[in-house]
């Protein structure tokens, strides 16, 4: 018996490698794996490396052109100014009239961008991420509560628990009666 179940092991082993071939077969593909691999990253690093220049490139003449807008747009608006003024000294208004009209017209439209860019600067200081590292205790400007909104400098916190569910301070002590409401933090 153990001469056929050789010999049926030994048939069934005809069609298979040797180990030793199935072994270099594996490392020869894992070596060929490898090799288009960093063919394709270094591909890769090419178009980026591309693909930024192109866009250096871009950006470059995006900023001339930007220019060349502002200076065309300046003169046209210069140009418009004058022409209204023109316009009201014509309908009978004096020259003093019309110059002040378009000069409070000018003011108001810079008012109004200065206003608008003041808004948007306010959403670079980063109040939400700064918010959550106070949070954390990773980063307190001079000691400050966090401004999240939710009540004022004098440390009144509107009602709302603290997010380290202690009262803040002046707050009143929270009901500790038989049961516990749904408002208050769970401890």
């Amino acid at each position: 018996m153990a001469e056929g179940e050789r010999q049926e092991g030994g048939a069934g082993d005809a069609g298979t490698p040797p180990l030793d071939e199935s072994i270099r077969a594996i490392g020869d593909s894992g070596r060929a794996s490898l090799g288009a691999t960093v063919d394709a990253l270094r591909a890769l690093r090419g178009l980026v490396s591309a693909d930024l220049a192109l866009a250096r490139s871009a950006l470059g003449r995006a900023l001339a052109w930007t220019g060349v807008a502002v200076v065309f747009g300046a003169t046209g608006w210069l140009l418009a100014t004058a022409a209204g003024v023109a316009l009201l000294q014509g309908l009978g208004m004096s020259w003093l009239g019309s110059l002040s009209i378009a000069a409070l017209f000018n003011l108001a439209i810079t008012g109004l961008a200065a206003w608008r860019t003041a808004h948007f600067f306010d959403y670079m200081g980063l109040h939400a991420t700064r918010r959550q590292l106070s949070r954390l205790g990773l980063f307190d400007e001079h000691g400050d509560e966090p401004d999240d909104g939710r009540g004022g400098d004098d440390g009144q916190d509107g009602g709302h628990p603290r997010a380290d569910g202690d009262a803040a301070p002046g707050a009143p002590a929270p009901v500790t009666g038989g049961s516990a409401s749904a408002t208050e933090p769970q401890r």
